[in-house]
């Protein structure tokens, strides 16, 4: 068959062709021209020596192999290859290949000068910005370590540190692994720390070895930094350190990053226990980051003091662990003594504490701080404020997920309940499952609530209590009569006791602090509908019958009956209350000490309202029928009605008033004092408010009050002396849901919850 085409079609064919043709030209000439080049630049930093390109053909494509070669100048060492991109085939060798990038790019040789002796080290003072590198062990073999290093270097006083508070150390000190032996430093006049005097934010100093060192100083002595506002990294000490105040086996004072560091020396402080201070294994004080360090020796002070950090103010210390023996006088931990606003994580201690004040398996005191994931296995001895994990747990302060194995530590020779506790079975469950437990494994949950059905399911609050989130709703009426010094030392959570009561707790530990039914409750925390009946419990500071320790939590529809007795901050239902406690009531007996209350011992900037205390109140000062001690506190729609006897401070209602508020109250108390500010009402009132609030000048036996309105028993018993003072209240028959209410010429006021 024959195809006929047209001369019109064979003018579009021809054009086609042609722009086929200019197409393939084109994509020729693309793929046939050079390609894209691309500049190396080398330079040299931190010393002296030169940086060459070998192949001396750049610019260069990419992917390109660039032979590169480093030499040092007489004096300096080569350290490593940089760039910001590309490649090296090896970067630690002075001679190596560089493959190019897709970029032009700069290529730096790094030097460090080179120190070989003790004089060389020494000369680092003389250029504090330089980089260094340590090219063998120096000890006292080595040149220069008589006249530098040694006991007869500088007129017996030996190595004198390197960088001062006007002139600090800035630059970098490699010790490539190796060792300083036999440092030698006696300077109690506060003239050396260490090895360094200063290292400041821009410093350096990893892989050194400070060994079998020997130093004695005043305020700063270690082993290797004096203070650290740098950085610290793979460095170790082993050796013995004295001084008088802030000192650490390797770090004096850490404002900066130490990681990967450790210290098996013995450091012993020899000053008075000082706030700010601190004794530690590795770091005196810190106020910077620890991570991944331990420390192994002995350390002894007043306190401050800790196996790895003595002070931790301000500062973040984790995955980090100590093992040696820990002894002093005030705020010992077997990991840190003091934690003041600072963070422990992920950390652990398993050396033996003792001391006096203050005294904790993992941390002596913990003020505004925060531990979790954390654990101690030493034993803790102690005379006052004493814990398997800590030992005074203070303020605003967080413990989450942190215990110590019940009935493997002794505390004073003894298994007690402190925060942390947990038994033998559930500690060694918590480890193995990387510091994990299943509550769900332990307790059902019905409405959000895990319910408590019996005193096996109460002690699973040892282990959950910590966490926040849970929420927990007692089911059954428990009797604690078989578990004496059963409780739960800390809540973070909700414990809802839906109406029911626990019965006969019992404790008996005096130099145990923060002990109720629940110890400590946290921020959030918050206990409810719970009556607490036959309580008798002689702990330390802040014992309560219902909570030892409020901070920023809630108690609510609660009461306790019983005896609580302790040194300071005592109360018959909340011994301090930096919270709010509102519908309650308590009948106990309370005794001893300072800032003991009916129902409060010390109100601080908390609030007390619609709640009442009948029992009896004995102490020595600050001591009041309902709180001991109101301080920036309120205490609203109250009254108390028991026996209230004290030394000094002594009211019916508040004992000390000191900055607060006291309205719509009132007392029937009978008031004793033995010295003065003695008051029906209010013993002893300073700028503060009381107001709308009256005592009873008969039942009292006190004609006087610092503070409230005295009347006879027939007019507190009248509903004419409160009406027209701002008191919601009316007659029996007539309440509905007023605040009071009253047995008109029968009875004081009552509060509307109480109407049967």
């Amino acid at each position: 068959m024959k195809i006929v085409v047209s001369s019109k079609m064979r003018y579009h064919i021809k054009k086609l062709g042609i722009f086929l043709i200019a197409l393939a030209l084109i994509a020729g000439m693309a793929g046939c021209g050079p390609p894209v080049r691309y500049n190396l630049t080398m330079a040299v930093a931190g010393g002296n020596g030169t940086a060459t390109d070998l192949t001396n053909a750049s610019p260069y494509a990419a992917g390109t192999e660039v032979s590169i070669k480093a030499v040092a100048a007489a004096g300096y060492h080569f350290v490593n290859w940089t760039a910001p991109v590309g490649t090296f085939a090896d970067a630690n060798a002075p001679q190596t290949t560089f493959t190019m990038p897709a970029q032009n790019v700069t290529v730096t040789a790094n030097f460090a000068i080179a120190a070989c002796d003790w004089y060389d080290l020494d000369a680092v003072r003389d250029n504090l910005a330089g980089s260094y590198i340590l090219m063998n062990d120096l000890d006292s073999t080595t040149a220069g370590y008589d006249e530098l290093a040694g006991h007869t270097a500088n007129e017996g006083k030996g190595w004198q540190s390197i960088g001062t508070k006007t002139d600090p150390f800035t630059g970098v000190l490699d010790g490539q692994g190796h060792e300083i032996r036999n440092l030698f430093i006696n300077s109690p006049d506060g003239d050396g720390s260490g090895l360094f005097g200063i290292v400041d934010e821009e410093g350096v100093v990893e892989n050194i070895a400070v060994l079998n060192a020997i130093v004695t100083g005043d305020e700063g002595a270690c082993g290797l930094v004096g203070m650290n506002a740098g950085t610290v990294s793979n460095s170790c000490f082993t050796g013995s350190v004295t001084g008088y105040d802030i000192i650490g086996g390797l770090v004096a004072v850490n404002v900066g990053n130490i990681s990967y560091c450790y210290s098996t020396g013995s450091v012993t402080g020899t000053g008075s226990a000082r706030e700010l201070m601190g004794v530690g294994g590795l770091v005196g004080m810190n106020g910077g980051n620890i991570s991944y360090c331990y420390s192994t020796g002995i350390v002894t002070g007043e306190g401050p003091v800790g196996g790895l950090v003595g002070l931790n103010y301000f500062g973040t210390l984790s995955n980090s662990y100590s093992s040696g023996s820990v002894t002093g006088n005030l705020g010992i931990g077997g990991l840190v003594g003091g934690n003041l606003l600072g963070t422990v994580s992920n950390s652990y201690a398993t050396g033996s504490v003792t001391g006096n004040l203050g005294v904790g398996g993992l941390m002596g005191s913990n003020s505004f701080g925060t531990v979790s994931n954390s654990y101690s296995t030493g034993s803790v001895s102690g005379d006052d404020f004493v814990g398997g994990l800590l030992g005074y747990n203070a303020y605003n302060s967080t413990v989450n997920n942190s215990y110590y194995n019940y009935d493997e530590v002794l505390i004073n020779g003894e298994n007690i309940v402190t925060i942390g506790a947990l038994f033998a079975e559930d500690f060694e469950e918590w480890l193995a499952n990387d510091k994990f437990l299943d509550i769900n494994e332990r307790l059902s949950e019905e409405d959000g609530y895990y319910v408590v059905n019996n005193v096996d399911d109460f002690k699973e609050l040892l282990a959950f209590g910590q966490d926040g989130s849970l929420k927990f709703r007692l089911k059954n009426d428990l009797d604690l009569a078989a578990e004496p010094n059963l409780y739960i030392p800390y809540l973070a959570g909700e414990f809802d006791g839906n109406g029911h009561k626990i019965s006969n707790l019992s404790f008996n530990s005096d130099f145990v602090s923060g002990v109720g039914l629940f110890g400590h409750l946290a921020p959030g925390g918050k206990v409810t509908q719970v009556g607490i009946e036959n309580v008798n419990i002689t702990g330390g500071d802040n014992v309560g019958g219902l909570v030892g320790y409020i901070w920023d939590g809630t108690v609510s529809n609660s009461y306790s009956t019983g005896s609580m007795t302790g040194d300071k901050s005592v109360g018959g239902l909340v011994g301090y209350n930096h919270g709010t406690v509102s519908n309650c009531y308590s009948s106990g007996t309370v005794t001893d000490g300072e800032n003991v209350g009916g129902l409060v011992g010390y109100n601080d900037y908390g609030t007390v309202s619609n709640s009442y205390a009948s029992g009896t109140v004995t102490g020595n000062s600050s001591v009041g029928g309902l709180v001991g001690y109101n301080h920036n506190g309120t205490a609203s729609n109250c009254y108390a009605t028991g026996n209230v006897a004290g030394t000094s401070y002594v009211g019916g209602l508040v004992g000390e008033n000191y900055g607060s508020t006291v309205s719509n109250c009132y007392s029937s108390s009978t008031v004793t004092g033995n010295y003065e500010y003695v008051g029906g009402l209010v013993g002893f009132n300073f700028a503060s408010s009381v107001s709308n609030s009256f005592w009873d000048t008969e039942t009292s036996g006190q004609s006087t009050s610092d503070g409230g309105i005295g009347k006879t028993t027939a007019e507190m018993q009248d509903i004419d002396t409160f009406t027209g003072t701002g008191w919601d209240i009316v007659l029996i028959g007539d309440y509905v849901d007023q605040t009071w209410y009253i047995d008109d010429g029968n009875d004081y006021p009552r509060l509307g919850w109480q109407k049967p």
